[in-house]
């Protein structure tokens, strides 16, 4: 199995050349929020409000790490279901994100709005949040500390393992069903 290895940020050129089903290992930054952080975000947008993180080229994990134990930059941090954040997506990707990180399947508008702007969705492997969270090497919280677990972090990753699930094409290699 060939497995791409790619240095974050993402760009233009790196997700045109990423297709449904291929096996990447992520290097460099990423951002993370979950439901309530999204909700916040949209809400701001909804606002005409600036965000508390700029989105332009990030990529954002839908994860709310376990608290870390001594020695990790975090504890267990398995995906969540990525279609909680479909309402709020668009948006979002509209204001720069490239590349989200979940489980699941996507919504019609969600995967219009990824070819619209250029935007990949990998698949982490669900079930696996020990072994995920070995290749988060630091984690700092940006914005919304009062959520917790929940609150936006960047994590520096080195070879985070994913499956492109659906590419900046809208082609997807989740099951159907």
């Amino acid at each position: 199995m060939n497995i791409k290895k790619i240095t974050l940020p993402l760009t233009d050129d790196v997700i045109s050349d990423l297709h449904a089903g291929d096996s990447v290992l992520l290097t460099g930054t990423v951002i993370t929020g979950r439901d309530a952080a999204h909700k916040r975000l949209y809400e701001l947008l909804e606002k005409g409000e600036e965000l508390p993180v700029n989105l332009q080229g990030e990529v954002i994990y839908y994860v709310g790490p376990a608290p870390a134990k001594p020695g990790h930059a975090v504890g267990p941090a398995g995906p969540t279901s990525s279609y909680r954040m479909d309402k709020y997506t668009p948006a979002l990707l509209d204001r720069g994100l490239k590349g989200m990180i979940g489980k699941g399947a996507r919504s019609e508008a969600v995967i219009e709005s990824m070819k619209k702007n250029g935007v990949v969705y990998f698949a982490a492997i669900g079930g696996a949040a020990a072994l995920i969270s070995r290749s988060i090497k630091k984690a700092e919280v940006l914005a919304y500390e009062d959520l917790g677990t929940e609150a936006i972090y960047r994590f520096t990753v080195e070879d985070f393992p994913a499956i492109v699930a659906i590419d900046a094409y809208g082609h997807s290699a989740l099951a159907k069903g």
